[in-house]
């Protein structure tokens, strides 16, 4: 096997596995949605919202999945020149699983007849970690659920209001609507039933956003050290031994006595933080040292980075390096949207 149909193989391998992942995020999302706050009437952000509100005021008779795939599906073809190939395909993927598991869920939760968790603010707490855990899990394995990201994409392209402002603005939006849900009663009676309604659906919105950044951020999450001491020989050494973490010598200088100085630059996971100060400490108490948090580090002994070919090159059987990849793309280019 050449080099290069090693590193499709192992390509391939990284795909499937995201795939396989993606599936079971959205299945933990619908799960968390279809058992613990649809039951409680609870209206969320997103299409799911737009689905649930649907629902509702067709008494059952519209499933949520079908509304959410239907809406993600027209959003997408309004906006395919806009957000591009690549993010429809991978949309239009995890919009299909996250439609059926959301149909086949809903059947069975709702079917009960009777909250799954009778106490509505552990429910819809519950549901909204399960939800963030879901839609993590689909971010850090480069799926996307499309949803109102889409509207966002569509408002920035042609207006100066930033995505974060108007995804804020169209789930606030959805929430509230569920106060023109039906409801037997005067206006005022209507407004005083749905007000904690309304409170408990921001509630779930903002529990699940920070959930999916928790797990986004703890995945790739590295600690950064600089540390300045006169024993940098010794601490570099104990760390090196100790600790199992390279350690990188900077050239600089103090500008208040303008003096040489070795800077230690060192990269390690959280959890071993601690190690790394009691390493210092024991060595030189006096040392000066800096900590900051480092959103993915890649290489020995971290994070692979995950690459994904964009067109394969034909082997040339007259070069004498064999094939080579024709483009390599980054599986998470930052002008691509991901969100639900």
């Amino acid at each position: 096997m050449s080099a290069f149909q090693k590193y499709r193989y192992n390509n391939l391998l990284v795909n499937t596995k995201d795939y396989v992942m993606i599936v079971v995020g959205l299945m933990i999302y619908a799960i968390g949605f279809t058992a613990c706050i649809l039951p409680h009437k609870v209206v969320m952000g997103g299409l799911t919202g737009v689905g649930t509100l649907v629902y509702f005021a067709t008494d059952g008779a519209v499933s949520v999945a079908v509304t959410s795939y239907a809406c993600n599906l027209l959003l997408l073809a309004m906006a395919y020149k806009i957000v591009g190939r690549t993010f429809v395909l991978r949309t239009i993927y995890s919009a299909t699983v996250i439609a059926l598991s959301l149909g086949i869920f809903e059947n069975f939760f709702m079917g009960i007849g009777h909250p799954l968790i009778p106490d509505r603010v552990v429910s819809i707490v519950l549901g909204a970690i399960c939800c963030g855990i879901g839609i993590g899990t689909c971010f850090i394995h480069n799926g996307s659920t499309g949803g109102t990201d889409i509207v966002a994409a569509m408002v920035s392209k042609f207006s100066n209001v930033s995505i974060g402002r108007t995804l804020i603005c169209v789930d606030m939006t959805i929430v509230c609507c569920s106060i023109f849900l039906p409801f037997e009663g005067t206006w005022e009676q209507r407004i005083e039933a749905r007000i904690p309604i309304i409170v408990y659906g921001i509630m779930v919105s903002f529990i699940g956003s920070f959930m999916a950044d928790q797990i986004i951020n703890t995945n790739r999450q590295a600690t950064q050290f600089f540390i300045f001491s006169e024993k940098w020989k010794e601490i570099a050494d104990r760390i090196n031994s100790e600790a199992r973490r390279g350690v990188t010598v900077i050239d600089g200088m103090g500008w208040y006595f303008k003096h040489d100085m070795k800077i230690l630059m060192v990269c390690c996971r959280r959890i071993e933080s601690v190690t790394i100060f009691r390493i210092v400490k024991l060595i030189d108490e006096h040392a000066f040292v800096t900590q900051g948090a480092v959103n993915g580090v890649y290489g020995n002994g971290f994070d692979r980075m995950k690459i994904r070919i964009k067109k394969a090159q034909h082997p040339d059987e007259h070069s004498p390096e064999g094939p080579q990849p024709a483009s390599l793309q980054p599986e998470n280019p930052q002008n691509e949207l991901s969100g639900q």
